[in-house]
């Protein structure tokens, strides 16, 4: 295990190839790394592409029978100077000190997540190391796609957003200034609503009230932000996540997706159900599926099926009943694993018509959203304008 586990650190580091962030991995050796080094390596991160680029290679070389340690001695050689070069120099020579592949990239947690980690050791117990990282390059990939079809459905829309921000504050910096002299030149008073905006426009303009606000926006920011770390926080989050409308299926459906392309790999790739489910655990980000899972584990190992220990959970309801009765086929016919991928294509193709369905939701909303503060200031802006011809004949 230890050959392989060298062999596969060292192909990471051949293809891992563009600058990201730095990890530093210590040897069991008592060598001191540099201070300014040790001090940013464990925060810093990979970026996702790279990561993607460094895990598709991996997989190749090693697949092609390259040794881990060559590998990442070739991908410190092709990668650019910059933190993942570093990171990988480090890791290769923690592998060469004999260090476990997973334990090394467990010490990068900013750069290798959870998951990354929970699957690479798994692979190292099954030794099947290149058919899971090619499987783990295929979901990193589809993350990515993911996050980065949400982002061009939202160019759109933050466009707009701007523009509208822009007129506005033209408007109400320029325009709207010269009626209120109008009015005060009349002796008038300028609509409630024109005043309101009017108010908005001179706490912007006073310097004084402009730092109280936003110093009070931003000690609220921080108290919220510290509170959802909280673990009453991050329930709060998480629930609202799989709760909310449109947003809720979305994530109901990336989850199970995850679960079940995990699950499908290591049972197929030979890995015990129990240590199956320890990765599903560690790769869950959302506190009420990582419930449902550590209940299903609890089940398993007083002699429960999974189908039967998912059905028994508290959070059995994540799982929709079709699934827990196709993965209750998949045991009694002995094919877990080609049930649970079964399960992952279709929940993967669910979940891309559910993102479709988030962002096609996003433009409207935005414009509804926009349209109205617009048309409000808008309003506010013309009403003087209608009367003005009153407040001038005065």
């Amino acid at each position: 295990m230890t050959v392989t586990t060298k062999n596969n650190l060292e192909l990471l580091r051949q293809n891992t190839g563009k600058s990201t962030s730095i990890v530093t991995a210590k040897d069991n050796s008592s060598q001191s790394k540099p201070q300014a080094l040790s001090s940013n390596v464990y925060s810093a991160k990979i970026k996702q592409i790279d990561l993607i680029t460094f895990t598709t290679q991996l997989s190749v070389m090693l697949d092609s029978g390259v040794v881990l340690s060559d590998a990442l001695d070739a991908i410190v050689e092709q990668a650019e100077e910059g933190t993942l070069r570093t990171i990988m120099s480090e890791i290769a020579e923690s592998v060469k000190g004999g260090e476990r592949f997973s334990r090394i990239l467990s010490m990068y947690p900013k750069a290798f997540n959870s998951l990354f980690v929970s699957m690479v050791k798994a692979a190292e117990a099954s030794g099947r190391m290149s058919e899971m990282l090619n499987v783990l390059s295929s979901y990193l990939n589809f993350e990515f796609e993911t996050r980065k079809q949400i982002k061009g459905a939202l160019i759109y829309p933050c466009i707009m957003a701007v523009m509208a921000l822009l007129s506005t504050a033209s408007l109400i910096f320029f325009v709207l200034p010269k009626f209120t002299k109008i009015y005060a030149a009349k002796g008038a008073a300028l609509p409630k609503l024109t005043q309101i905006i009017m108010w908005f426009s001179t706490l912007a303009a006073n310097p004084q009230a402009l730092m109280i606000t936003l110093t009070i926006i931003f000690v609220a920011s921080v108290v919220l932000f510290y509170s959802f770390r909280t673990e009453t926080g991050r329930k709060v989050i998480d629930y609202l996540k799989i709760n909310t409308p449109a947003l809720g299926t979305m994530f109901l459906d990336s989850f199970v997706t995850r679960s079940m392309r995990i699950m499908a790999t290591m049972i197929n790739t030979g890995v015990s159900l129990l240590d199956t489910i320890e990765v599903i655990k560690g790769s869950c980000e959302n506190y009420y599926f990582k419930q449902l899972w550590e209940e299903t584990d609890k089940k398993i190992r007083d002699g429960f099926l999974l189908s039967e220990s998912i059905k028994a959970s508290a959070h059995s309801d994540l799982i929709a009943i079709g699934v827990i009765q196709m993965l209750k086929a998949g045991e009694k016919s002995g094919k877990l694993g080609s049930v649970s991928d079964k399960i992952s294509i279709f929940y993967e193709k669910k979940l891309e018509h559910s993102i479709k369905g988030v962002t096609a939701l996003i433009e409207p909303l935005m414009i509804i959203i926009m349209g109205g503060v617009i048309g409000t200031i808008a309003i506010g802006l013309l009403m003087p304008i209608f009367k003005i011809s009153q407040v001038i004949s005065q």
